[in-house]
């Protein structure tokens, strides 16, 4: 495994991270594809095994059945000051006023409500989940600060939007003296690179860490176009990710598939070595074995400037998706 500092801070985390929205009560919440504890466990052992100490979550997965499975796997398996976890903040949670947004009050009753399910005092990384339109970003951005300073998170980070947006709410936290976003959970993979426009130059400039969800476009890169799975006969959010663009997007996942048999390698192994020449730490979902094996093992995967070039040429801008 390998590790890096987390942008311009002295966080150390593992190149990969497990995104743990595969890990929650299929009868919670909206995903029908997640496993159960029993099923989620051995996964988070798995990837402790590996060198993975970095670990992402999120409230609203599984009606927070996600952070209660893995802060318990974590709890048996690791001691707390070897991990780095992250959740979020900002989806519905429950119906009625304040049930949702990055409003102060719900931020603050958000994260207390975090901490009792992945049973720990402290989240190493609390994220906003998406910009909040009908919340002042100074309400939000001085919650934050006081949540970090009352010691229940190490670090903030967002997620998913513009990169005016982003630029605006950094600006706005380092005029204050508030404590600043660390980190950028935003969409890049072969299928979706608008975020090299503007996003990922500005995340650069200002030290800013990459941790992308989807790295693998919800496995699309890692199989054959026609092929499905169960999550993606179900996750009716995914299939508007890929809506419009199919005849390019099945172009590169060939390039994909023809570099990774010219390689003797999985597809999956591919697709990460070229997410990693652009992030931090993608954030990678394990149902499988063999998809954690194959994320670590992506990271001794050097790819040629002409296979750069081949997984890239037959993309084609796409329409703002993931946060939109």
């Amino acid at each position: 495994m390998e590790y890096v500092r987390f942008g311009n801070t002295g966080l150390e985390v593992s190149r990969i991270c497990l995104g743990c929205m595969s890990y929650g009560e299929p009868d919670r919440g909206n995903h029908a594809w997640t496993l159960s504890e029993e099923r989620s466990r051995p996964f988070i052992k798995q990837a402790l095994e590996l060198g993975i100490n970095f670990f992402d979550t999120a409230n609203v997965y599984s009606d927070g059945s996600s952070e209660e499975i893995v802060g318990r796997a974590l709890n048996d398996f690791s001691t707390r000051e070897e991990v780095v976890i992250a959740t979020k903040v900002n989806s519905r949670m429950r119906q009625g006023p304040n049930g949702a947004g990055l409003s102060r009050k719900a931020i603050f009753a958000e994260i207390d409500a975090s901490l009792r399910r992945l049973g720990t005092d402290y989240v190493d990384l609390y994220q906003i989940h998406r910009f909040d339109y009908e919340t002042p970003i100074e309400e939000t951005l001085e919650a934050l600060h006081e949540v970090v300073k009352s010691g229940k998170a190490r670090y903030i980070g967002a997620s998913s939007m513009y990169a005016w947006q982003f630029a605006q709410m950094l600006a706005t936290s380092s005029q204050r003296g508030w404590t600043r976003f660390v980190s950028m959970q935003n969409y890049v993979n072969l299928l979706y690179r608008e975020e090299e426009r503007e996003m990922l130059p500005l995340c650069k400039a200002e030290g800013i860490a990459v941790i992308p969800w989807s790295p693998l476009a919800r496995g699309r890169l890692t199989r054959d176009w026609e092929e499905t799975s169960a999550r993606s006969e179900t996750d009716e959010f995914g299939k508007t990710l890929y809506a419009g663009t199919e005849d390019a997007d099945k172009k590169v996942v060939s390039a994909v598939s023809k570099i990774a048999e010219q390689r003797k390698l999985p597809r999956a192994q591919i697709a990460l070595a070229w997410v990693l020449t652009k992030v931090t730490s993608p954030i990678v979902g394990a149902t499988k074995a063999s998809h954690l094996d194959d994320a670590v093992a992506s990271l001794q995967i050097e790819l040629s400037d002409d296979e750069i070039a081949a997984l890239e040429g037959p993309y084609i801008p796409h329409r703002v998706m993931g946060f939109v």
